[in-house]
């Protein structure tokens, strides 16, 4: 899901994400508000519909939304406003969002212990996020690298909607008093900005309401890379299909697309050390490890020596065993579309219920007259 937040403004901290306390110190007065930090139960994350996930989505990501489900309350949502921040076509936009909700189901979310639903059905979303709109600093926004890196050199011509993109993404998990957010490091200063925003809030308004979000950063972040080239990360973007391992590949497209990989002319080392500078093979040899569920150690000492042919061969057969049923049962979810909306309708029914209460509760705080 999400990006996450940075520090923001002299005059004001943020203590860390950790548990205990944390302060926020206000421009103002320059006085410290301890906050109480709330023990973690609800998890929260999102995903943009951007197509069909790739190994890359699922090996750094997805996968452990999967794990979550054994331990955590956990709402799992299709960000579909947050896909709006630039031009979508309608029925593309409509046809990925289907899609991603499958891909979800198919990875194996629960949905009937858990919910998984579309932003866009729960308009408490939109109603905190005008109001964490007025609470956030234009300063703070103007730190965030990913509307930097987005705009680029054109951002005069960028979306209101990019640039308060943040804003949004700390409503999406302060509706839901969501505790945790799983996240890579790359996703760090949006987090770190949604704790800011909450904690400006609950000093603005003297409350103790919104709590302290903690990153959940669950075991090493796996960074899968480009199939055509090592130094890229795997990307729905590319312009091959080759350079990437979607999860609706079937066993004949996976197999030509790890035959065509991008390799190089040495054997596989016998130690991770020998992988230096040779950034296919380290990439290959990660993406075993991943699946096994193993370290590039243990690889190399089961297949070092091994020229890439005979590699990619038991690389094929463990990214088949491991995907084709995901594959499958992606398939067989998008050929009953009803049920699919049908589930994202209930998912929907049952995040409203948690977030009209909250948000109407900051209504509240915030003084909106309920008539």
């Amino acid at each position: 899901m999400p990006e996450l937040f940075a520090r923001h403004g002299a005059g004001q901290r943020h203590a860390g994400l950790h548990a205990g306390r944390c302060s926020f110190i206000c421009p103002r007065h320059q006085q410290s508000h301890p906050l109480r930090v709330r023990h973690m139960q609800r998890i929260f994350s999102g995903i943009q519909p951007s197509g069909i996930p790739t190994l890359g989505n699922y090996l750094g990501a997805l996968r452990n939304w999967a794990a979550l489900q054994d331990r955590h309350e956990c709402i799992y949502c299709v960000v579909d406003l947050h896909a709006i921040t630039v031009f979508q076509d309608p029925k593309e936009l409509a046809r990925q969002t289907r899609e991603m909700a499958a891909t979800l189901l198919a990875i194996g979310i629960d949905a009937s212990k858990h919910i998984v639903f579309l932003q866009s059905a729960v308009r408490a979303h939109a109603q905190l996020a005008w109001i964490l709109n007025c609470v956030a600093r234009i300063g703070w926004l103007n730190r965030m690298t990913q509307f930097k890196d987005k705009a680029g050199k054109d951002r005069e011509n960028a979306s209101a909607g990019l640039y308060v993109y943040p804003n949004l993404m700390a409503a999406d998990i302060l509706a839901y008093h969501a505790t945790g957010v799983p996240v890579g490091d790359d996703q760090r200063q949006h987090l770190e900005l949604a704790n800011d925003i909450a904690q400006k809030f609950n000093f603005d308004y003297g409350v103790d309401f919104f709590p302290n979000i903690e990153p959940l950063i669950l075991g090493h972040a796996a960074r899968v890379m480009s199939l055509r080239d090592g130094t890229k990360k795997m990307s729905k973007s590319d312009p091959s299909d080759q350079s990437r391992i979607n999860l609706n590949d079937d066993a004949d497209t996976v197999a030509l697309k790890i035959r065509r990989a991008k390799t190089d002319p040495e054997a596989l080392p016998s130690e991770p050390d020998g992988l230096a500078n040779r950034p296919e093979a380290r990439n290959l040899v990660g993406i075993y490890a991943e699946l096994d569920d193993k370290t590039p150690a243990d690889v190399l000492r089961e297949h070092g020596g091994k020229g890439f042919g005979a590699f990619k061969e038991v690389l094929t057969a463990l990214l088949v065993e491991k995907l084709t049923p995901i594959a499958s049962e992606t398939k067989r979810l998008l050929a009953d579309p009803a049920t699919i909306d049908a589930t994202l309708r209930d998912g929907a029914r049952r995040a409203a219920a948690i977030a009209d209460p909250i948000v109407a509760k900051a209504e509240d705080l915030v003084g909106f007259l309920r008539a």
